[in-house]
């Protein structure tokens, strides 16, 4: 059965990304909702990496994830530092929700989780309408730029009581019609050399072009538009590895 974000993965997420790591958008996205006194949403929360900091900060910030074992691992990061944010199972195609949000955020690349343009679109068109007057929009996204089929990688990580975890990824799909890519991954945990738990998972991502994703915003009806590259106010993408990030306004 491949799952989705189940046990082992979001473990290795806690373990790859933890609380405190920054790539330059914890400090980003800080500075960019400095002015958000309301409500501010986290849809594909994951194990709070984000999110954790800014509620440090007096952010009042709210979140959910489809995955029900990224939750519990987000709950868990919460309590040891004494937080107990509102978070929840939902997922960005189907909320519906009864709050308006002054900000709503998908750091890191998120949003290209849903392959689906139609999905991905309806969860545009859901941020809008959860937005209040003027609200803000925020989002990550990044170019494929890897489109070998079959090519095995291997990673590895160790956890604080000894065990190993080992993921093998692998592309098997390059749809270019329709903008996405499907990876393998299997996980492995191994203790003093036994196999102890396996996890297979079907990892779909899309990708969107930098023109494309800015006409489908203004589509919606989002206005003042800001793209910046790798957490630089402004700065226009020149190079296919670079994280990019827009802003745009209800």
């Amino acid at each position: 059965m491949l799952n989705y974000y189940s046990k082992l993965s979001s473990e290795v997420y806690d373990l790859d990304k933890p609380i405190g790591r920054s790539f330059g958008d914890v400090e980003f996205y800080s500075e960019r909702l400095a002015s958000c006194k309301g409500n501010i949403l986290e849809p594909g929360v994951g194990t709070g990496r984000i999110l954790i900091p800014l509620l440090e900060q007096g952010f009042k910030v709210e979140g959910f994830d489809v995955s029900e074992e990224m939750l519990k691992v987000a709950q868990m990061n919460c309590e040891k530092r004494g937080l107990n944010p509102d978070l929840f199972i939902d997922s960005m195609e189907s909320m519906s929700l009864n709050t308006k949000y002054e900000a709503i955020i998908v750091p890191t690349g998120t949003f290209l989780l849903i392959h689906k343009r139609k999905d991905s679109i309806k969860a545009l068109q859901n941020f809008y309408q959860h937005l209040a007057k003027g609200g803000k929009l925020i989002l990550d996204i990044f170019l494929q730029t890897e489109f070998t089929i079959d090519k095995v990688s291997t990673r590895t990580w160790e956890c604080e009581n000894g065990d190993r975890i080992i993921l093998e990824s692998k592309q098997v799909e390059v749809d270019y019609i329709n903008q996405h890519t499907v990876t393998y991954h299997r996980y492995e945990k191994w203790r003093n050399g036994r196999l102890i738990q396996t996890e297979l998972e079907r990892f779909p991502l899309r990708w969107y072009g930098v023109d494309e994703f800015s006409s489908i915003l203004e589509q919606i009806g989002f206005k003042n538009i800001v793209i910046s590259a790798d957490y630089q106010y402004g700065q226009s993408p020149t190079k296919s590895d670079q994280m990019i990030t827009f802003e745009a306004t209800t």
